[in-house]
């Protein structure tokens, strides 16, 4: 019987490790995970009248985080130093949601993040802009909404309150317990409708009811202002777009600086902690940024990654266009 030399046994023993390997890169795991995304310019992606063409250096940057199903191999071996970080589907996935579903919603709360955008930095330069209800942009399937509510329904009122903005239906819903109805009058088609829904506990949160909507606020404009983020999802980067917007309407912010924002915006200006400060922290880095702002509730999370970086920590898009514009 012939005898392996070891010289012999090594190489097979690799090309079987390489094939596993190999197959264990390709298999997809349960777990997702999350990337450093480079920071991009705000500027090219909002369109406003007159715009003021500013300084070529510098400028507003919006920064993101990239997102994927994670290999078996990256869940077994978990990247070293790359700023990766691996979350459970059942993490990144609300409950009964497929990806397909989630990533519709992350693309609603772009657009929505934008209509807020646009309200808050118009009404920071002076300009009137009215509000006049929420409206449904997502009914998610199995919740209690579905069926009851239909997108784009008019949320004016909640269990006797008037609803102007989403905000108002978040303070309305502060008085709801899971598991109660909910009187709504909505206008659809042009009619008010009077409906009853029903209200379930938050996954992530048992004590907050949640009827499965997204809503956004229905907004007039009195300038033609436009937001082409193409695929970009989320809310987070709501503030960066109010700043810009500023900016390009002749009130310099970033003063030659290259300033990178993350933050999501509630119509009333106060600025929204948001996920993935680490990934968002390090693609800032990566770009050389003079400035990083983020939201308060953010802002400790950040400075561990943050090396040399500034992080400056806002509250409110008042406090932000402030420290930009004296800062």
């Amino acid at each position: 019987m012939r005898t392996l030399r070891p010289r012999r046994v090594l190489a097979a023993g690799a090309a079987v490790l390489a094939v596993v390997l190999a197959i264990l890169w390709f298999v997809p795991s349960n777990y997702y995970v999350y990337l450093p995304d480079p920071a991009r310019p705000v500027d090219p992606l909002i369109r406003v009248p007159h715009e003021d063409e500013g300084s070529s250096k510098g400028g507003i940057y919006m920064v993101d985080v990239s997102i994927r199903k994670a290999s078996l191999l990256e869940r077994l071996v978990p990247a070293v130093d790359s700023g990766a970080t691996l979350v459970p589907a059942s993490d990144f996935l609300s409950p009964g949601t497929s990806e397909r579903e989630q990533q519709e919603q992350s693309l609603e709360e772009m657009r929505a993040s934008q209509a807020v955008a646009k309200a808050v930095a118009l009404r920071a330069l002076g300009y009137r802009v009215p509000s006049a209800g929420a409206v449904v942009v997502i009914v998610s399937s199995g919740f209690p909404a579905d069926g009851v509510l239909e997108k784009g329904d008019l949320v004016v009122r909640l269990d006797g309150h008037r609803i102007r903005t989403p905000e108002d239906v978040t303070a309305a819903m502060e008085r709801v317990e899971p598991g109660d109805r909910i009187a709504l009058v909505v206008r659809r088609d042009g009619k008010r409708k009077r409906l009853e829904v029903g209200t379930r506990a938050a996954a992530e949160t048992p004590t907050r009811p949640v009827m499965g909507v997204l809503i956004e606020p229905k907004l007039h404009f009195p300038l033609d202002v436009r937001i082409d983020a193409g695929t970009i999802g989320g809310p987070s980067a709501g503030l960066a777009f109010a700043l810009d917007i500023v900016d390009e309407l002749g009130h310099d912010l970033d003063h030659g600086r290259r300033v990178v924002v993350t933050g999501a915006l509630a119509l009333s200006g106060r600025v929204l902690e948001i996920g993935g400060i680490k990934q968002k922290t390090l693609g800032a880095r990566d770009a050389d940024a003079d400035l990083f702002l983020v939201p308060k509730a953010n802002a400790a999370e950040a400075r561990r990654y943050a090396g040399p970086l500034r992080v400056v920590a806002v509250g409110s898009f008042e406090q932000a266009m402030s420290y930009l514009a004296t800062g």
